[in-house]
């Protein structure tokens, strides 16, 4: 029984860059009050390279792996090491970790809406489908792992 695949508008990507361009879109045209400043705010860079860091490491284990990365397809391995030791979705947290760095960096109360609604509709719409995928797929083994390994962190 093949489950119908998401659109391509539907990936966790798409959603990063979409709420990423509203965060700096709503930061300059309603700035609202300023949380953050100079230095301080800088310390949001450290925060994007960590999350660009964990995404690319991720993305590099699934790609030696030879499998999939998008969540409406079917993983043929079940990843547990590197960043995956520490978190059953690093990408997710990766992404939220470049919302939440961009949001410091702006600095302003608008930009951290953004990293919010991204941890909602990921915890909402995706991990409840990959966990559910990886539990059909590789049953004892990801529960197994489920119970050793945070979601998040």
């Amino acid at each position: 029984m093949n489950e119908p695949k998401q659109k391509r508008k539907d990936l966790p990507l798409n959603y990063l860059l979409i709420f990423l361009l509203a965060e700096i879109i709503f930061h300059l045209v309603l700035p609202v009050k300023k949380l953050i400043w100079p230095p301080f705010n800088y310390t949001g860079v450290i925060i994007i390279l960590f999350g660009i860091v964990i995404n690319l490491w991720a993305d590099g284990l699934f790609k030696k792996y030879q499998t999939t990365v998008k969540p409406d397809e079917k993983p043929t391995y079940l990843i547990k090491n590197g960043p995956f030791r520490i978190s059953r979705h690093p990408m997710y947290l990766g992404m939220l970790s470049i919302l939440l760095g961009a949001a410091i960096l702006l600095g302003s109360i608008v930009a951290f809406i953004f990293p919010l609604i991204f941890f909602i509709v990921v915890s909402q719409k995706f991990i409840p489908l990959e966990e559910k995928n990886l539990v059909r797929i590789f049953g004892k083994e990801y529960q197994d792992y489920k119970k050793k390994t945070r979601k998040w962190i």
